[in-house]
């Protein structure tokens, strides 16, 4: 491949962009991954598809997300399908892939598609932006991936390779909108969607983050990053604060019948609507035992579990203590259990609740003290 022509602008250069996405089209024609919300080469994508996809991406691994995929798509095969579903069914199906909002935003944006559009996704980047759980990303990559318009999404593996062929230094996130521009730039007027899902795959598969696979990157001799010895330090990004420490107790309540108590969390903030194990605050001090141990969801003899509890959110680290106790059939929820939102469930049926992840570790963290 010859080095395409480069014109000076600031920091990285403005490469003529037309033999950067020829030889991106090329190789994503010959190297594109396999994915199941991926339309055949020639066929046309579907909108439905690729939302629940891109969705589905965010902040997730595409390894992660597969299974899930497939079981939406199972349950629901259409908007209109996942519109009627009931919100807390949509949660359990979620259950287990992280960041709930989104599904929250995903069940909502489902029923306005179908309200506001009759179930047909708009092919306008700016009304997708309109729609719940729908961001500047995620608009451009629906509007180019399903309606074959020239918009650029930009997510991580984008930045790098952007960041990587114009040699970019600022660190990010101040770096975001030169990258998002310098992205644009390249994006062609055909063929748009496979030009991002190629830059997209070879962020993924070929110029990773760390040990980048150079000899076979068809921009090899356009990028300035390599020509410079940088491919293995770009992007570069600010350094990040350490996340602060939230500390609470849980309290796992098994009864005599097998059943565990869950509680339903508010329907605003942090894991809204999802189920939980009941718990004090989570407050940067460590909740006081004694003080504690008077909001119980059930008056039993409770006792600690060994060790704790940690679990990493995106701004903040947890670590909960775990009380443990069993409770004979018949026994009152107090006030602190909230007894409108709190349910029984059979332990062989905990795998169907709209459990997130941090809670399922509590309840096999108290589960395996039982024996």
């Amino acid at each position: 491949m010859t080095a395409v022509a480069r014109v000076p602008q600031g920091e990285g250069s403005l490469f003529d962009p037309a033999p950067i996405a020829r030889a991106m089209l090329r190789w994503y024609d010959e190297s594109r991954r396999d994915l199941p919300w991926r339309a055949a080469p020639g066929e046309a994508a579907d909108p439905y598809r690729v939302w629940l996809s891109e969705i589905m991406l965010q902040q997730t691994t595409v390894k992660a997300v597969i299974p899930y995929y497939r079981k939406f798509l199972d349950l629901w095969p259409t908007v209109a399908d996942l519109a009627a579903a009931e919100r807390d069914a949509v949660m359990q199906a979620w259950a287990g892939l992280g960041y709930y909002s989104r599904a929250r935003n995903l069940h909502a944006c489902a029923r306005e598609v179908v309200a506001r559009f009759g179930g047909a996704f708009p092919a306008d980047e700016e009304v997708l932006r309109s729609l719940p759980g729908i961001g500047a990303y995620t608009a451009a990559a629906i509007a180019a991936i399903a309606f074959g318009l020239p918009a650029t999404p930009v997510d991580g593996n984008v930045e790098r390779v952007v960041a990587r062929l114009h040699a970019v230094e600022t660190p990010l996130p101040t770096a975001k909108g030169t990258l998002r521009e310098l992205a644009r730039r390249l994006t062609p007027a055909e063929r748009a969607g496979d030009f991002a899902q190629a830059m997209m795959d070879l962020g993924a598969t070929v110029c990773t983050p760390k040990r980048p696979s150079c000899m076979i990157c068809p921009l090899e001799q356009d990028c300035l990053a390599l020509e410079k010895g940088l491919e293995g330090r770009l992007p570069l990004r600010s350094p990040r604060g350490e996340r602060p420490l939230r500390q609470g107790i849980a309290f796992f309540a098994l009864r005599e019948d097998g059943c565990v108590l869950l509680r339903r969390r508010p329907q605003e903030g942090l894991l809204a609507g999802m189920m939980e194990v009941p718990s004090t605050e989570w407050s940067e001090e460590a909740p006081e035992t004694t003080q504690a141990l008077r909001t119980v969801p059930v008056q039993a003899d409770w006792w600690p579990v060994p060790g704790l509890v940690s679990h990493t959110f995106t701004h903040f680290r947890l670590e909960l203590a775990v009380y443990r106790a069993l409770v004979p059939l018949e026994t009152p929820l107090t006030l602190w259990a909230r007894p409108e939102d709190c349910l029984w469930v059979r332990r062989e049926a905990l795998a169907g609740q709209a459990l997130p992840s941090v809670m399922r570790k509590i309840i096999a963290h108290a589960l395996a003290q039982s024996a």
